[in-house]
């Protein structure tokens, strides 16, 4: 079977478009892992990496300058991971920038954010350290939790009892049960009560009463011409006795000679 030109040309074609798309595939990829720009590495050591995996993105000011080359686990309690990032980013970052491990999204993949540090601080040279801020340990926040959980719980299961109690407590009072539901619920005792009320104010009533009549009589007895001068006499008497303690708290003091 001979090929025709024009299933010739259909084929280069095709590989030509197939050719292209992948340069365009190597050129993406490339771009994002900083293939094609000049770098620098740098080093973080972490006491977990929470996830983060080779090859994630590495960001500063939310950009994508760079991403992870290598995670290695030195010892029990440090895990180094080795980064790259832009050559030109270096001018921004210092020996104290602090390198957070981060989720890209909600539920994305894990990335190192970068921050700029201080302006006084060294700028930060090839293959240095940067300051690491290490990611929450989800299981000691979960113990603790569950900690805090079984603690609500037995003070809510005490509430529960108290309640109970006091249910039970308020029901007997309801229904006339002890000396505080007896005095509550029987009537007879609020009868007495209110006749003992009633018998006390009545009593104030005749005490004011007499009051007022022992004064009717002692006014009376004061205009009467046989007391009148006993009345008078006495007034008297009190009168020259203020007289008398005046003069004395106004004499002058005798002077003391030496």
């Amino acid at each position: 079977m001979q090929v025709t030109t024009i299933t010739k040309i259909k084929t280069g074609a095709f590989v030509l478009a197939g050719i292209v798309v992948l340069l365009m595939i190597i050129f993406f990829i490339g771009n994002q892992k900083n293939l094609f720009r000049r770098t620098i590495q740098l080093h973080i050591n972490y006491k977990t990496v929470a996830g983060l995996q080779e090859g994630n993105f590495v960001r500063f000011a939310g950009i994508n300058v760079g991403s992870v080359d290598m995670i290695e686990i030195t010892s029990d309690t440090t895990v180094r991971v080795d980064i790259s990032i832009q050559k030109k980013v270096q001018k921004f970052i210092r020996t104290d920038s602090k390198a957070s491990i981060a989720n890209d999204g909600l539920m994305g993949d894990k990335l190192i954010q970068i921050n700029s540090g201080s302006d006084s601080q060294p700028i930060i040279t090839e293959g240095g350290n940067l300051v690491a801020v290490n990611p929450f340990d989800m299981e000691k926040i979960m113990a603790k939790i569950e900690k805090v959980g079984i603690k609500v719980e037995n003070i809510v299961n005490n509430i529960d009892t108290l309640s109970g109690q006091l249910s039970g407590i308020f029901g007997k009072v309801n229904n006339g049960k002890g000396t505080l539901g007896k005095l509550i619920n029987s009537e007879k005792l609020a009868n007495d009560l209110q006749q003992t009320v009633n018998s006390a104010k009545q009593t104030v009533k005749t005490i004011d009463k007499a009051a007022d009549g022992i004064k009717d009589n002692m006014d009376a007895a004061k205009h009467n011409f046989l007391l009148k001068g006993f009345f008078n006499k006495k007034e008297k008497k009190g009168i020259a006795d203020s007289t008398t303690k005046a003069d004395k708290k106004n004499a002058p003091k005798p002077e003391i000679k030496n």
